[in-house]
């Protein structure tokens, strides 16, 4: 198995919902066993620069691949 991190950081924090928005695209694409994206709520004594988490399982190299070539992926790219 695959776990696929992803961490984001919003240039301006009033575009945090927006951010949220356009990575939950990331949900309808079939390949990832599991997949969450979620704010993250910054409870880390040490450092709360992370705004946003997408966390991805994935079976193998070939199902993040085709997760990572698919139509949503790309439009969640241009819209974040």
């Amino acid at each position: 198995m695959i776990r696929h991190i992803v961490l984001f950081t919003a240039r301006d924090t009033t575009n945090i919902d927006q951010i949220v928005k356009g990575l939950s695209l990331l949900t309808a694409i079939s390949h990832a066993r599991r997949l969450e994206v979620a704010r993250n709520c910054k409870s880390d004594q040490l450092g709360n620069d992370i705004d946003v988490v997408v966390y991805g399982e994935f079976d193998n190299e070939t199902e993040l691949a085709a997760y990572k070539a698919h139509h949503l992926y790309q439009e969640s790219i241009r819209r974040v």
